[in-house]
């Protein structure tokens, strides 16, 4: 009988898609997000062990992402991991006008609302976490029609789906994970929106495109506090800038640095422990 290693992750606070991030680096089989918790699966072959686990997640505490965290691990019997994983992935309504539904699922949509087909595999953006919901929240009042989108750190590319489907005419994703890039061109492809939606493996220093009218990023405080400056040279005069990946306490330091940068503060959304940030250029 073969047996897998499970590791259960928790911590304050929870951010799942930054300890997601860091433990694929791994040599992991997958990852299930729960309610308050991680669960990480290796094959028993692999070797992995707590102490390399504490090794990636000290991390985040040294750059003050994490207070503090606990890894346990169990030995269990190997599952079907794909179904398992469909398990988790249900229909979700991240706003009035905004559903995602997996392909697996089945859903009939009401009158008016855009439906985003999404299948998150091993990239971030599922709609579960806070900060999507903030951004999409967000996307709804700030899009407008024709606009043309940068969405920093695309992840599942849900968000440049979304600009797309809520009117811009079209959206640019980038991301320096190649299990992204392949996921968000997918992901694309699902919702009929290739032609309008790029997927880029790339930073923001490695564009060429400027002159966007509106820029997304949901990532870490500390890429939004360094690339600050590129963000505004990417803008339009008159731009928008939604970022999120911050929690509350974070905030002011953000809206500080931005302001220094020649962006004016515009608006604050908050979810939880976590919020979004919207800034003109």
């Amino acid at each position: 009988m073969n047996y897998y290693k499970e590791f259960t992750v928790t911590a304050e606070p929870f951010v799942p898609e930054i300890i997601s991030s860091l433990l694929w680096e791994l040599d992991i089989s997958g990852i299930n997000e729960e309610v308050n918790c991680l669960k990480i699966f290796a094959p028993q072959s692999a070797g992995l062990t707590v102490e390399q686990m504490n090794e990636v997640l000290q991390r985040l505490v040294n750059e003050k992402l994490l207070r503090n965290y606990y890894v346990e691990e169990n030995l269990i019997e190997d599952k079907n991991w794909n179904e398992e994983w469909k398990k988790n992935i249900q229909v979700m309504k991240l706003s009035e006008r905004i559903v995602i539904k997996p392909t697996f699922r089945d859903y009939s949509s009401s009158e008016g609302e855009i439906v985003i087909t999404l299948d998150p595999k091993m990239s971030f953006g599922t709609g579960e976490h806070q900060t999507t919901r903030l951004m999409v929240k967000a996307l709804e009042k700030y899009i407008k029609p024709g606009d043309k989108v940068l969405d920093i750190g695309s992840g599942t590319g849900i968000l440049a789906i979304a600009a797309v489907k809520l009117g811009a005419s079209s959206a640019l994703g980038i991301d320096n994970d190649e299990w992204c890039l392949m996921n968000g061109i997918e992901n694309c492809r699902l919702n009929l929106v290739d032609d309008k939606v790029k997927i880029r493996l790339a930073e923001i220093t490695q564009i060429d495109e400027k002159e966007f009218d509106l820029i997304a990023a949901n990532i870490q405080k500390n890429v939004l506090l360094n690339i600050a400056e590129k963000i505004s040279a990417k803008l339009k005069k008159e731009g928008t800038a939604i970022l999120s990946g911050l929690l509350d306490y974070d905030t002011d330091e953000v809206i500080s640095h931005y302001k220094k940068c020649g962006m004016n503060f515009l608006d604050k959304y908050e979810m939880g422990e976590w919020a979004v940030l919207i800034f003109k250029n």
